[in-house]
């Protein structure tokens, strides 16, 4: 299943702690970014997300204790099954791709350098979705969205509903938030 057909809610709930688990489990958000856990916790919050029947995408950079290695994607795939993964490196969406993940690609727009460096990287890797941070820039939004042959997902500094309607309006497929109150909102 492509990444655009698994969007039902445009608000996707990114849990930064054990505390978010909870509510992302009840919330309308279809798809959850998971950047907390480590090696001992990640098995069954993947599995309590799933229950709720959620498509889980794991930040493979923020889980304690995993490396960035082809047998650690492996494991990732054959034992966790998340939906994807998250990451900022290129060569790991390569091998996420082969062990049968989806993948997304997450960019830092810090300048114009980085946006084409990050472009470039996007064209390369072929993910399957790209999450563009700062994503309160709809120009940018705009341009990536015409020169990027894949879903943009806008995260970061989000803080109200204008925001996430601006982010959309410009081309974003969804938009991530930490925030557990705009979990909700009905997109």
């Amino acid at each position: 299943m492509r990444l655009v057909d698994m969007v039902e809610s445009q608000m996707i709930a990114s849990v930064k702690s054990e505390a978010d688990l909870q509510p992302a489990l009840t919330s309308n958000s279809n798809i959850v970014f998971l950047l907390t856990g480590n090696l001992m916790t990640i098995a069954d919050y993947i599995q309590q997300l799933r229950a709720a029947d959620k498509h889980v995408f794991l930040h493979l950079d923020f889980i304690d204790g995993l490396s960035n290695s082809k047998n650690a994607l492996n494991y990732v795939a054959e034992y966790w099954n998340p939906t994807g993964i998250i990451t900022t490196k290129s060569h790991i969406v390569k091998m996420a791709h082969e062990v049968g993940l989806k993948t997304i690609q997450r960019i830092f727009l810090l300048d114009w350098g980085a946006i084409n460096k990050g472009i470039e990287m996007v064209k390369s890797c072929k993910p399957d979705a790209v999450e563009i941070l700062p994503g309160i820039m709809p120009k940018i939004i705009d341009q990536l969205s015409r020169e990027l042959d894949f879903p943009i997902i806008a995260g970061g500094l989000i803080t109200d509903i204008s925001e996430v309607h601006a982010a959309l309006e410009a081309g974003a497929l969804a938009v991530s938030s930490g925030n557990p109150a705009m979990w909700n909102f009905d997109l």
